[in-house]
């Protein structure tokens, strides 16, 4: 007679791998993914699991717990689950304020020996370049207006993909639709052949914008510390507060004095410290 197949265990070494799942990732990332995800989480990791020969997600928690594959699956895994919504011009009122007011204040109260200092800007959850090219642009046009800046921009992300993306600069032409047209015919190179349909971002701007992996929980960072803006926008809102505490700490030692930071519109509440003065909705200056 046949053994009776091991149904009701089955779902019970799932849910527990599960849990081990997120757990390893909130310890990773600081991202809480809770049982109501569950459904998002096995569907961007099914791509992966399918790509390696895995049936079931059962399956792929076997290798990952029982076998010893999580070392080895762990960059995949957390390419897969991070967030990666992104646009041009994105939250405009932001990139008004820092043309209008914050590039020209900052560069007005530097002694004169420094005006043409580098002016640093740090997008720090870049995923696939929006946000870093979006400020790139508005920086070259504004540098016309203002001939001592001079300005340099990081993009920083966890997810090695999107990061690959953001230094191919290489994009559909309808993600295009938020920028003005002035700016289109400025700065995107239009694709033709293999690459028809797709716009890559000009090279002048390229040169000013440099991408590396980093992750926001990582106890330091290597970035610099007199960096004049920093746009952290809807991140902090994935985290515990201990985490965004400790984040947002992190992103002030990192600010020159004076600098700003930037959140998104939905986390202004989060952002509790006496090292910073709200001076709009969602930007906040350093003392």
């Amino acid at each position: 007679m046949n053994a009776s197949p091991p149904a009701p265990s089955a779902p019970g070494r799932e849910a527990s791998h599960f849990d081990q799942l997120t757990r390893l990732i909130h310890e990773q990332i600081g991202v809480r993914l809770p049982p109501s995800k569950r459904q998002m989480v096995e569907g961007r990791l099914r791509r992966r699991r399918m790509a390696l020969g895995f049936g079931s997600v059962d399956d792929y928690f076997h290798h990952l717990f029982e076998q010893g594959g999580l070392e080895a699956e762990l960059h995949e895994i957390l390419d897969a689950v991070t967030t990666n919504k992104t646009d041009f011009f994105r939250e405009p009122d932001h990139f008004r304020l820092l043309v209008d007011r914050i590039v020209p204040q900052t560069l007005q109260h530097r002694p004169m020996a420094r005006r043409r200092s580098l002016f640093k800007v740090w997008s720090a959850a870049a995923s696939t370049g929006a946000e870093a090219f979006t400020l790139a642009m508005l920086l070259e046009d504004l540098s016309g207006r203002l001939p001592d800046l001079n300005y340099g921009i990081l993009g920083t992300d966890i997810n090695t993909e999107v990061l690959e993306i953001a230094r191919r600069a290489i994009y559909p032409v309808e993600q295009m639709d938020p920028v003005p047209p002035a700016f289109r015919t400025r700065f995107l190179m239009q694709g033709s052949g293999n690459l028809a349909g797709q716009v890559r971002i000009v090279p002048e701007l390229r040169q000013r914008t440099r991408f590396a992996r980093m992750n926001l929980m990582d106890p330091q960072y290597t970035v610099d510390r007199d960096i004049d803006v920093i746009f952290l926008r809807n991140v902090l809102i994935y985290f515990d507060p201990a985490d965004q505490a400790r984040v947002i700490a992190r992103m002030i030692s990192h600010l020159a004095p004076g600098g700003h930071l930037l959140v998104g519109h939905s986390e202004s509440m989060v952002v509790r410290s006496a090292q910073l003065k709200q001076i709009a909705p969602a930007v906040f200056q350093r003392n």
